[in-house]
């Protein structure tokens, strides 16, 4: 399958089986979320695998969005370590986040995995309930485990902007 079918195909996953998620192919995962490209090769990136039902139960606190799926990646960054723009001292810590994210979620699907994307969550809640260190800063939680045989994307999965309302070429009008 190529990227681009991929990414098509690719919906975010509210229904799964009961079925651990093995080890070795959270490492695979956690491998390419490891080469993800971060600003200046900082990799500010921080993530907490979750799989124990302690630890699952802990995320349904925290959202109400793990739909019980067996396994949870906290994507945090260590906002000590991200490279900063000189121009205005923005810093590159979520962006980073984001694009290791991206990289764990397109790896999990193309071994099978379905996975849901998730921001709604309370970050206090979770860093209180994790222990999460003062300098991390969690920015997404990717939620994972083998789809469901009904699994299916949401309605709106396919209602996308016309290319055109979405990229200009040269200058904004």
């Amino acid at each position: 399958m190529s990227f681009k079918e991929l990414s098509i195909s690719r919906f975010s996953v509210r229904q799964y089986k009961n079925k651990p998620v093995e080890k070795e192919t959270l490492n695979v995962i956690l491998e390419t979320g490891r080469a993800a490209p971060t600003a200046g090769n900082k990799q500010p990136h921080r993530i907490l695998a979750v799989t124990e039902a302690e630890g699952l139960k802990k995320i349904d606190l925290c959202t109400s969005c793990r739909y019980g799926a067996p396994a949870v990646l906290i994507v945090c960054y260590d906002k000590n370590e991200c490279w900063v723009r000189k121009y205005d001292g923005a810093k590159s810590g979520e962006v980073d986040a984001s694009i290791v994210t991206t990289q764990l979620m397109y790896q999990a699907v193309e071994l099978g995995l379905g996975t849901l994307w998730v921001m709604f969550f309370d970050p206090a809640k979770l860093i209180a309930e994790f222990a999460i260190p003062e300098n991390l800063v969690p920015t997404a939680l990717l939620i994972l485990g083998y789809p469901a045989d009904n699994a299916a994307p949401a309605e709106r999965h396919t209602q996308r902007h016309p290319l055109e309302k979405l990229v200009a070429w040269e200058k904004f009008s």
